[in-house]
C-alpha cells in the first residue's frame, strides 16, 4: 500500500489525492491561480478544502520561461505571511510549499507547518536541498527539470527520452535514500525541459515509473501541452485537463495537482468506481 507520513500518520494513496494549487504571485500563467491578498488566499484556500482537496500546494514563485528569478528571500517574503494565514484559519490542512531553495524549505517547515516539500528542480537549482530535507523530515516531491525554468524549454534533446529520466529518478532518489530521506514522491515533471510531443510520451509510458515503488504526482492542469495542441488557452483547457487526469490515474497516479479541484475529485471518484471491477 502506498502512502505518506505526515506527522507521524500514515495518509493511505489507495484513493488518488487531489492537490489544489493556490500560487501567492502576480505572474502564474493561469490567471485563476493568482491570489495575493489575505482574503483571496482565504477563499482559495476554503474552496479547495469545500471542494474536496485533501493538500494546499502553496506557490510564491512562478516557474514559467517568462517568469522573473526571485531569491529565496524575496521568496520568503512572498510566501511565510500566506503561510501563517492559512496555518492560522486551517490548522489541519496538509500543506505542500512550492519552493526550490533549502532555507525557504526549512523555515515553512520549522515555522509554519508545512507538511511536504515540492521541489520542481529536484535539488539541482539548491544543493543544500537533499540534506535539509533529512533533517525536516517531511515527504519530498522529487521533480524531473533540466536546467531551470528560464533555460529548461532549451534541453529538450535526450539520447533515450524515457530512460534517461528513468535514470534521473533513480540516481536522486538514491542520494536522497543515502541521506535518509525515505518519504519521496516522484513527478516526472510534465512540461518541464520537455517538447508537446515528449509530454504525451511521458504520459503515454508514466505506469514505468512504478519500478520507484513510491508515489507518483501528476501535474498537468491546464498547461501548454493541451492547449497548444488544441489551439486554445489556458482558460479554456479544463476539458483537456479532465481527459489527461483520467488517463493518468488510469496508469496508476496517486495525486493530482490541480487548478480545478472539483472536477478532478470527481475524476477520481469515477475512474476508481470504473477499476473497482478490474482488479
Amino acid at each position: 500500500m502506498k502512502s505518506i507520513n505526515i506527522n507521524g500518520t500514515l495518509i493511505d494513496l489507495s484513493t488518488p489525492l487531489v492537490m489544489g494549487i493556490l500560487n501567492v504571485t502576480p505572474d502564474s500563467f493561469f490567471q485563476g491561480s493568482r491570489k495575493q491578498s489575505e482574503s483571496d488566499i482565504a477563499d482559495r484556500c476554503r474552496q479547495i478544502i469545500d471542494e474536496g482537496g485533501s493538500i494546499i500546494d502553496v506557490g510564491a514563485q512562478s516557474t514559467t520561461p517568462s517568469s522573473e528569478f526571485l531569491t529565496a528571500a524575496e521568496e520568503a517574503e512572498r510566501l511565510m505571511p500566506a503561510l501563517k494565514l492559512i496555518r492560522s484559519e486551517f490548522p489541519d490542512v496538509i500543506i505542500s510549499v512550492d519552493t526550490f531553495y533549502a532555507d525557504v524549505a526549512k523555515q515553512a517547515v520549522e515555522e509554519f507547518g508545512a507538511n511536504i516539500i515540492n521541489d520542481v528542480s529536484g535539488g539541482q537549482i539548491d544543493d543544500r536541498m537533499f540534506p535539509v530535507m533529512a533533517e525536516l523530515n517531511v515527504p519530498y516531491i522529487l521533480m524531473h527539470m533540466r536546467g531551470v525554468p528560464q533555460t529548461m524549454q532549451s534541453m529538450t534533446d535526450y539520447d533515450d527520452f524515457i530512460q534517461d529520466i528513468l535514470y534521473y529518478f533513480s540516481e536522486r532518489k538514491s542520494k536522497l535514500n543515502l541521506l535518509g530521506v525515505n518519504d519521496v514522491i516522484i513527478d516526472p515533471g510534465f512540461g518541464f525541459s520537455k517538447t508537446l510531443s515528449q509530454n504525451y510520451e511521458l504520459m503515454a509510458y508514466l505506469k514505468y515509473f512504478h519500478i520507484f515503488e513510491e508515489p507518483i504526482l501528476v501535474g498537468i492542469s491546464r498547461k501548454s501541452m493541451i492547449y497548444k495542441l488544441l489551439g486554445s488557452t489556458p482558460e479554456n483547457s479544463l476539458n483537456g485537463t479532465t481527459v489527461l487526469n483520467s488517463v493518468a490515474l488510469l496508469s496508476g497516479a496517486d495525486i493530482l495537482r490541480v487548478h480545478d479541484v472539483k472536477e478532478a475529485v470527481e475524476c477520481v471518484k469515477i475512474i476508481g468506481k470504473v477499476t473497482e471491477f478490474d482488479k
